[in-house]
């Protein structure tokens, strides 16, 4: 099994360099046909919208590793985005407490997935998918038919989105120092060894003594803590805030985790690719806007990439289990007693 993780693992890795490959080549092709592309203003935005999504990707990469997923991304980066932008409106918190309220609050609707899926046993996919439409739901009820404009919010907030340390955006500094806290913690910790071993082989966790439920309801748990941190940064990025703030973004979360070689089946994968991931779909958008194509090939191209990724795990998965059994067979040929 453990030959078979770490097989997983280096078609994962041969995922991620593929993938920083064809960034680059994708870069060429949409600079030779708008030269634009790679002006330092459009390549700052693209690297920013991407690291709004890939903060949020790095929790759903940690979800969907554990053979779980979270749909209720997106509605909960658009309940933090206005519940922290109302605050600041409103005076109640200065920027840096209203920051902190915004990631506890997605940490809170984390702990409630994780709470629902891991005490009351129901699938992630249903639990997230009735999360989903609660938690917008909430910010509709926050709401009122309102929204909050750019006047309405402290010039200190809005300034988050055009900070940068040593000429690299702040945002882009955020998600590079997440995704290296979070690789390195997977990496070399025991809890994330168990994410991987529950993702790849439940049963053989359990007779390890491995608490599913618990590591599980903590991968959630810091889903939503992501997903919150995404809120604040997408409030500070856009400044005008409605209820439907975020809406559908779930998808381009999702398929930069899959894109990025985190395996829909669970037990592989990484953050940086899913990182990666959204860089490459953020480069995708950006593309498609400079070459004045429909966006309706974004929606189609964000739906590819995932029936694609996932036919490519799935193969893979089979291709891993016809060794697993060819490799037992030979094994048992040969100890066998010879008449």
């Amino acid at each position: 099994m453990k030959s078979l993780r770490e097989l997983a693992a280096r078609l994962a890795r041969q995922r991620e360099w593929s993938l920083v490959a064809l960034i680059l080549l994708l870069s060429f092709g949409v600079w030779l046909k708008a030269p634009q592309f790679l002006s330092a203003a459009n390549l700052s935005q693209v690297a920013i919208l991407a690291a709004i999504i890939a903060v949020a990707a790095i929790g759903e990469a940690l979800v969907v590793i554990t053979r779980n997923v979270d749909l209720s991304v997106d509605s909960t980066i658009g309940l933090v985005a206005y519940a922290v932008a109302e605050l600041l409106r409103q005076h109640t918190l200065g920027v840096t407490g209203a920051i902190a309220f915004g990631i506890c609050l997605g940490l809170v609707l984390g702990m409630i997935n994780g709470g629902i899926i891991t005490l009351f046993r129901v699938p992630s996919i249903v639990a997230t998918l009735g999360t989903l439409s609660i938690y917008r739901g909430f910010a509709y009820l926050i709401a009122g038919g309102g929204q909050i404009s750019l006047s309405d919010l402290p010039a200190e907030y809005i300034a988050l989105a055009r900070a940068s340390v040593l000429g690299i955006p702040l945002y882009v500094v955020v998600a590079a120092v997440l995704t290296l806290m979070v690789s390195i913690y997977l990496r070399q910790t025991r809890f994330g060894r168990q994410v991987y071993a529950i993702g790849s082989n439940p049963e053989g966790a359990a007779v390890l003594g491995i608490r599913s439920r618990l590591v599980v309801f903590a991968v959630f748990a810091a889903s939503g803590c992501l997903a919150g941190l995404a809120g604040v940064l997408w409030g500070a990025k856009y400044g005008t805030i409605t209820a439907g703030a975020a809406d559908g973004v779930v998808l381009l979360v999702i398929a930069s985790a899959v894109v990025g070689g985190v395996n829909i089946f669970g037990g592989s994968g990484s953050v940086v690719g899913a990182v990666l991931g959204a860089l490459f779909l953020g480069l995708v958008a950006n593309g498609l806007t400079l070459s004045r194509l429909s966006q309706f090939w974004l929606q189609a191209i964000y739906g590819l990439v995932i029936l694609v990724a996932v036919a490519a795990d799935a193969a893979i998965v089979r291709r891993l289990l016809r060794a697993s059994a060819e490799r037992r067979r030979a094994i048992t040929a040969t100890e066998a007693p010879q008449p």
